[in-house]
């Protein structure tokens, strides 16, 4: 028999039994396909956030419907990555599964140590027909899934930066009336980059001013960002800077672009929004940003949406509903492409894994609408994968709407970073870069000079896989 009538067979199989009522829902589609793997264990690296906290909950259901087990590990961001990747790169495969964030890819796939999925996803037996991935918020799962023609993940996690602001402070009426005297126009949340800049100055104050009709009892600050050397520093001010000034790392090509006008005036808007933050700005990681807004002592911020929902809610942060949310603001003017800082991320199965059909269901499984509505409303929210879930009750019905506005916005323009081998070594550059041009160490000027020769440097003219 050739492999073209097998398929076909099989093909005509799967349709007879669907018709027949067998598979007459994704439960039972999987417990059908998974009883040749049924006994199977499978292990998975994942890192932990409130969102997978969560869907921890729901992952023992798989092992009910199936019969493979899942061995669900969470690590910390930097655990699941250092872990995560030495288990590939060696080979040993005692992770069938691990999470990799979208700039990870580059430098994963070039190694060879990620399994393509294209003959599974081919496979009538083990890919469920009604998995539906029109319904995948589009942009973020072919950035992050796909790389040179093949497929190597569905999508699990659109990780996305937001604005963050204080309503309280935006909406105090004496506020309002200073800030329209000295600028011009009325205080809102910021919608361009520009705003944003004139908030961070307006509202910085030293101990003893007033703010809101009441004395600081310490110095406030008009924004807080991202500063550390790693994390996502340079990430948030490529992806909502730069890339909004119109400037890059590298052009249409490839090619590394970085020492641009567009650059230059973004590293220049960069430093002097670091003016306005507090003195410990160049220690802040992704995760010292909410606090900083939950205690209260900022008033805006751009911060990744899950960790907000970390922070915005009774009981963790004493300005809980004082909080308004907006999508990433953009240059006043600019024709640029509209860019705002994500990182679509997904569960890869390791070229070494042992079980990778297993696996395979398992991941198929985690994507299926029937799960990730699950998540959605085990979480009273969370961050959507799937275009469907905006309408979910907990999202639709959310008291925080502006949150979910803002993540809306985000992930329609929300791209993968680009699959760079050299990702790493770019990145390290790159974020000391920000970092030296934050600090005004090193002029915006000299700032997009250095980085381009870094980049020239690690990949010549071709940067990409």
């Amino acid at each position: 028999m050739t492999t073209k009538w097998c398929l076909a067979a099989a093909m005509a199989a799967s349709a007879v039994l669907w018709s027949a009522g067998v598979y007459a829902d994704d439960a039972s589609f999987y417990a059908e396909a998974a009883k040749p793997y049924k006994g199977v264990t499978i292990r998975v690296l994942d890192e932990i956030t409130p969102l997978q906290e969560t869907l921890s909950k729901i992952v023992p259901d798989f092992e009910k419907e199936t019969g493979i087990k899942v061995e669900w590990e969470l690590l910390n961001h930097f655990e699941v990555i250092n872990k995560g990747q030495a288990d590939m790169l060696s080979g040993r495969g005692y992770y069938d599964a691990v999470m990799l964030h979208g700039f990870q890819l580059g430098p994963m796939i070039s190694a060879g140590v990620i399994r393509p999925l294209d003959d599974m996803v081919g496979n009538p037996k083990l890919a469920n027909p009604n998995l539906n991935t029109s319904d995948f918020i589009q942009q973020p799962f072919k950035t992050a899934a796909f790389a040179n023609g093949k497929q190597y993940s569905f999508i699990n996690w659109n990780y996305n930066q937001v604005y963050w602001a204080r309503a309280d402070l935006l909406n105090d009426p004496g506020e309002q009336a200073a800030f329209k005297a000295k600028y011009g126009y009325d205080l809102a949340p910021a919608k361009t980059i520009e705003q944003m800049r004139d908030i961070a100055e307006f509202f910085t104050r030293k101990k003893g001013a007033m703010l809101a009709g009441n004395p600081l009892e310490s110095d406030f600050y008009g924004i807080v960002l991202e500063g550390i050397k790693g994390g996502s520093t340079f990430p948030t001010l490529w992806g909502n800077l730069i890339k909004n000034f119109g400037g890059d790392l590298i052009d249409a090509n490839g090619k590394p672009n970085f020492d641009t006008p567009q650059t230059v005036a973004a590293l220049k808007m960069w430093r002097e929004l670091w003016t306005f933050a507090p003195p410990g700005i160049a220690e802040y990681s992704l995760v010292d940003v909410p606090t900083v807004m939950g205690n209260g002592i900022a008033a805006q911020s751009i911060a990744w949406s899950d960790f907000v929902l970390g922070i915005d809610k009774p009981g963790v942060s004493p300005f809980a509903g004082k909080f308004v949310y907006g999508p990433i603001p953009v240059k006043a003017g600019s024709t640029a492409k509209r860019s705002a800082e994500a990182e679509p991320s997904v569960t890869v199965i390791s070229a070494a894994s042992k079980s990778p059909e297993a696996t395979f269901l398992f991941l198929e499984w985690l994507a299926d609408k029937k799960q990730q509505d699950k998540l959605i409303t085990l979480g009273s929210g969370g961050v959507p994968i799937r275009a469907s879930s905006w309408a979910l009750p907990a999202i639709a019905g959310s008291a925080n709407k502006t949150l979910y506005t803002a993540m809306e916005s985000t992930l329609e323009v929300a791209v993968a970073k680009p699959k760079m081998p050299k990702f790493y070594e770019i990145y390290d550059v790159m974020s000391g870069i920000a970092q030296e041009v934050g600090l005004g160490k090193l002029t915006p000027e000299a700032g997009a000079k250095k980085g381009q020769a870094e980049m020239v440097k690690l990949c010549a003219d071709k940067c990409l896989l």
